[in-house]
């Protein structure tokens, strides 16, 4: 699985470890579901550049990809998965969302162009931007989880925040998502590319690298830079984030600079300062963000025929590729089943 990059651009100035697999035996991880769901999206598709579909021709490239991906973590390294779903977008996110609305609209036409003219590797490149969530696609993603016993939490806004909050409550390891904004949250910990198989194209060298599960702490990351959280959110917003546009020509190099010579965004020279009109509230945001306190993180054994019925019956999965997966199930389960029964004896 090729990579996605989403969110914040800070990756050059953030050290991270990379743990494989391995590294992620036996962890319970707070999953930023859409960021999955749109991985999937955009990267299981038919030789034509088309996403999967069933009988009714609504897309079920998202369920293939959950099902899959995470059934076989689970059973093969003993993990345990809480899926949080993104609320209505605060006020200040709007604007973002209309510019990927049009990069969409426009990534979406390109690809038609290119699929009637059978280019199909040039469409692919589109598709990955022309991705759209619906509320089928949720609603789906929603029902899958829980049919296959893992927890459901709808945030009250930002997933990422909702998620460093728990992770932070010690009621998850980490943070499993490709987005930087889960340690502006402040999660202590953020996993990045639970991928079973997967590489990243570096352009510079020409060649392909494979993709292993990254850790990122964030007290390492702030010692290592010599910052503390409130400096690295000012450095994500004069790169730019989800609320704010960030300074023209400034990347996080060159953020971070700026921050460890001034000090904070209010002691920067006039000229920078005046781009970024309105940053406390972004601050704040990141700070302080809406989260839900009180949430239910009940895992139940999975509904076998029910999940059966929908995945094939509803939207045309093999009997085959199920029984692989309700076995994978049925494994996960009966080992939970033992450890709470060996915690009795």
């Amino acid at each position: 699985m090729k990579r996605i990059t989403v969110g914040t651009h800070l990756t050059p100035i953030i050290p991270r470890l990379r743990i494989g697999l391995s590294g992620i035996r036996g962890k319970t991880l707070v999953v930023d579901a859409l960021n999955a769901i749109y991985q999937f999206l955009a990267l299981i598709r038919r030789p034509d550049g088309e996403p999967l579909e069933n009988k009714e021709r609504k897309v079920t490239s998202h369920l293939v990809g959950l099902a899959s991906r995470f059934s076989k973590l689970a059973v093969d390294y003993h993990c345990d998965f809480i899926f949080v779903f993104d609320g209505p977008p605060l006020p200040l996110k709007q604007r973002e969302l209309a510019k990927r609305r049009l990069l969409r609209e426009k990534a979406e036409k390109e690809m038609r162009e290119l699929l009637a003219r059978g280019e199909y590797e040039k469409a692919f490149s589109k598709a990955v931007v022309a991705v759209k969530v619906d509320e089928w696609v949720i609603e789906s993603s929603k029902k899958l989880v829980k049919l296959m016993g893992w927890p459901v939490v709808d945030a009250p806004a930002d997933a990422e925040a909702q998620a460093a909050y728990m992770v932070s409550k010690g009621d998850a390891w980490a943070v499993a998502t490709l987005d930087w904004d889960a340690l502006l949250y402040g999660s202590p910990r953020l996993l990045r590319y639970l991928t079973l198989t997967g590489t990243e194209w570096l352009p510079s060298k020409g060649v392909a690298r494979r993709l292993e599960p990254e850790l990122v702490e964030l007290e390492g990351v702030l010692q290592r830079l010599g910052i503390s959280r409130r400096q690295l959110v000012e450095i994500a917003i004069l790169v730019g984030t989800d609320y704010n546009e960030g300074v023209k020509g400034v990347g996080p190099k060159k953020a971070l600079q700026l921050i460890k010579r001034y000090g904070s965004i209010d002691q920067l020279p006039r000229s920078i300062r005046e781009k970024l009109a309105g940053y406390e509230e972004v601050l704040e945001i990141f700070l302080n963000p809406p989260v839900k306190e009180s949430y239910s993180l009940e895992f139940q054994e999975p509904a076998y025929d029910e999940l059966e019925r929908f995945l094939v019956d509803e939207n045309s999965f093999s009997e085959s590729r199920v029984r692989t997966l309700i076995e994978r199930l049925r494994m996960v389960w009966g080992r939970r089943s033992q450890l709470t029964l060996d915690g009795f004896a």
